[in-house]
């Protein structure tokens, strides 16, 4: 893994309890961080991961309320009382750079008046500190960087300047807030190590808050691990996650995607058990579809933004540049890049939502390309369906489950769409009874197997899955998984499986495409690129990848 630091008790944190309006979000938590030490805390949405990083800050939002029965850095207590404590003492690494940096300042103004305020130093020491800073965080060229905007930076150089901003005063503890969720693989890893190094060289305590393993497994000297607002587990990283003794610390260690090999199914037990229907099986089977067909061929795929009508595709932005893979039946094809890459613009093109600039796409021998009439696209749309990242924006609010998912079903008799609906929903894990109500009414989790059972109910020949886990935690993403693969196994669904995640796409797919800058730069099977990968962009890409000690197998009989 990595080596621990030796330690200097740097933060120590007793009793610590926080609750809004009466709620507990946090019980009597206790938590110690050595100078030089990172210590993760992990766990699902709302475990009280963010709600420990919100009272070390003494930042917790009205009506809550916080109680510590001690907090001390160095031995002495936290004051806040004090006006430097934030800031100077105890800083913090955001989530979102986009909304850590006042886009309408300079970076060198807001480092200067940050290291002004809580260090006194005069305005040209303090210029001196911010070009230091941005230096040390590996921005190139930082003399003549620091007048830049936050708009002028790409996202990875945006979060190495609020990594700047948040260590300017040398703090004694950095609560670093889910600091890579927002970055792709490459800079992920860029700046996960950026963080412990200078954690290490400065001596500073981290407290990392994060659900991502990765992540711990990279860093993290010390894992606590967080369910309903309490400690179920506390210990060296590498115990964690080999051997881990709590219950819910295996179950939740067991649904990560292993990186280095390939699993049938995640071990995780079923939150709703598939009901099988002999109707509604015969009644999906009955697919439109010719088996003999390709369910999805894209070929020459070529789309280009702007240009204007004058200069054709001069001067226009290349998104795709002559794509092409076929897609079997029952297959399942991963599309993976990083952002900016075209996957979003090739997802769109291939539900017949963006009309290529060359090229076509053909679903069971309907194609559809730059000139297709609107009835062909009809037609070509029906042999698909997509389940999108997001469920709550996908479902309409206003309508109940039944009407949502009842909705694809053209011609079906209300009695028998009715009876459908509820054995779509036990197919996909809920009980029959969710058909009465709205989407608010149902966890993450929830709402994606709504949003799978109203796909399914279209009958599709294929379903594009854009992101369709990456707003799940971490055991819901397996379940949602595990329900995808048993549905393509059952029903002979080919699948088109965009992300960037790529540990999930070694588990979910037969074959990869990567995508880079819109060039297809390698199509092999899932086990080939990743064992042996050719281009050197996938090369890079999987360099980057963290690799997990495996969970013991008494811990996983145990799970």
């Amino acid at each position: 893994m990595h080596s621990t630091p030796a330690l200097d008790n740097r933060l120590r944190l007793r009793g610590l309890n926080v609750h809004y309006g009466g709620v507990p979000a946090v019980s009597a938590l206790d938590l110690d961080v050595g100078a030089g030490e990172i210590v993760a805390v992990v766990g699902e949405s709302g475990a009280g991961k963010s709600s420990v990083g919100s009272a070390l800050l003494d930042l917790v939002d009205p009506p809550g309320k916080w109680h510590a029965e001690e907090m001390s850095l160095d031995g002495a207590p936290v004051d806040y009382a004090g006006t430097h404590i934030r800031g100077r003492d105890i800083s913090v690494i955001f989530q979102d750079p986009q909304t850590a940096l006042n886009p309408l300042f300079k970076v060198e103004s807001q480092l200067v008046h940050m290291v002004r305020y809580h260090l006194g130093l005069s305005k040209a020491e303090a210029r001196v500190r911010a070009v230091e800073m941005l230096d040390e965080v590996g921005i190139p060229d930082a003399e003549g960087r620091v007048t830049a905007y936050p708009h002028q930076f790409s996202g990875g150089m945006r979060q190495r300047v609020v990594i700047a901003l948040a260590l300017a005063c040398r703090p004694r503890l950095v609560i670093a807030d889910e600091p890579t969720s927002a970055l792709d693989v490459s800079v992920r890893a860029q700046i996960l190590h950026l963080i412990r190094d200078l954690c290490r060289q400065k001596g500073m305590a981290c407290l990392l808050i994060t659900h991502d393993m990765g992540a711990v497994a990279e860093i993290a000297d010390r894992a606590v691990v967080m369910r309903h607002g309490k400690s179920v587990e506390t210990g060296a990283t590498e115990q964690i996650l080999s051997r881990p003794s709590a219950p819910y610390s295996r179950t939740l260690i067991a649904a990560v995607p292993p990186t280095h090999r390939r699993i049938d199914r995640f071990a995780l037990p079923d939150s709703g058990a598939m009901i099988s229907d002999a109707a509604l099986e015969s009644w999906l089977r009955a697919r439109p579809g010719k088996s003999n067909e390709v369910p999805l061929a894209v070929s020459g795929l070529t789309k280009v933004f702007g240009g204007g009508r004058l200069f054709g595709t001069r001067g226009g932005v290349r998104a795709l540049d002559d794509v092409s893979f076929e897609i079997k039946r029952g297959e399942i094809f991963g599309l993976v890049g990083e952002s900016g890459s075209g996957k979003s613009t090739l997802a769109q093109i291939a539900a017949g939502l963006l009309r290529p600039t060359s090229g076509e796409t053909r679903l069971l021998g309907t194609a559809f390309d730059a000139t297709s009439p609107k009835r062909t696209l009809r037609a070509y749309r029906s042999g698909l369906q997509m389940v999108f990242q997001d469920p709550f924006s996908s479902l309409n609010r206003r309508m109940s489950v039944m009407e949502t998912v009842m909705e694809p079903m053209r011609g079906v008799p209300p009695a028998e769409a009715i009876s459908l609906v509820k054995a779509l929903l036990e197919r996909v894990g809920l009980p029959a009874e969710a058909a009465g109500r709205r989407p608010h009414a149902f966890s993450g989790g929830q709402r994606q197997r709504i949003a799978i059972a109203r796909a399914l109910a279209g009958r599709p020949d294929v379903l594009i899955c854009d992101e369709p886990t990456s707003a799940l935690d971490v055991s819901i993403q397996a379940q949602i998984l595990n329900l995808l693969k048993d549905l393509r196994d059952d029903l002979g669904l080919s699948m088109l499986f965009i992300t960037h995640d790529l540990p999930v796409v070694r588990q979910m797919c037969d074959r990869v495409g990567v995508l880079n800058k819109g060039q297809l730069v390698e199509d092999r099977t899932t086990e080939a690129l990743f064992e042996t990968p050719e281009a050197s962009y996938t090369k890079s890409l999987l360099s980057y990848l963290p690799r997990l000690p495996d969970l013991q197998p008494a811990a996983l009989e145990e799970t």
